[in-house]
């Protein structure tokens, strides 16, 4: 039996899933009547999501398309973070959506925290972008993986718990 236990807290999504939902948006973009003619293009990129369009109106209804297909495969909405849209040649928009991934070290510690005041015997380290928390008792691992589920619902990220030994 092992001495302490141990799960990591990390802020990811599924690329493939995502890689989906863009795939779905192309096809439905090119099938709807009122945008099939916008000449609506949706690039990936490695941290974000580029959409070029004819209007402000097709851009909107671009984003929404998103949103919907992203929850009806699973993938948190935090995730997306839509940035101004800005002008570009030929008389159309660009607009970039920021793909959110990994916790920042202001996280990690808030969160880190939010664990030490509850669980004097549980320890709290940052290892990159994610968070090892480490303990003797798998139930106040388990009571500590709710506190971070309530946590979550203040914060601007999802959250996963992942390796949990």
């Amino acid at each position: 039996m092992p001495a302490s236990y141990s799960f990591d807290v990390v802020s990811d999504f599924d690329r493939q899933e995502l890689v989906n939902v863009i795939d779905q948006i192309q096809r439905e973009v090119s099938q709807r009547y009122d945008l099939k003619d916008s000449e609506t293009e949706i690039t990936l990129e490695s941290e974000e999501i580029i959409i070029v369009t004819a209007s402000d109106m097709t851009l909107k209804a671009v984003g929404d398309i998103l949103l919907q297909k992203a929850t009806k495969r699973n993938l948190s909405l935090k995730i997306f973070d839509f940035q101004d849209p800005i002008s570009s040649s030929g008389n159309r928009l660009k607009q970039n959506v920021v793909l959110k991934k990994g916790l920042t070290q202001e996280m990690a510690k808030k969160l880190g925290k939010a664990i030490r005041d509850q669980f004097k015997k549980i320890s709290v380290s940052i290892q990159g972008d994610s968070l090892r928390v480490t303990g003797k008792s798998r139930d106040e691992l388990q009571l500590a993986i709710g506190i971070l589920k309530e946590q979550e619902e203040n914060l601007e990220i999802p959250l996963q718990f992942e390796n949990y030994r």
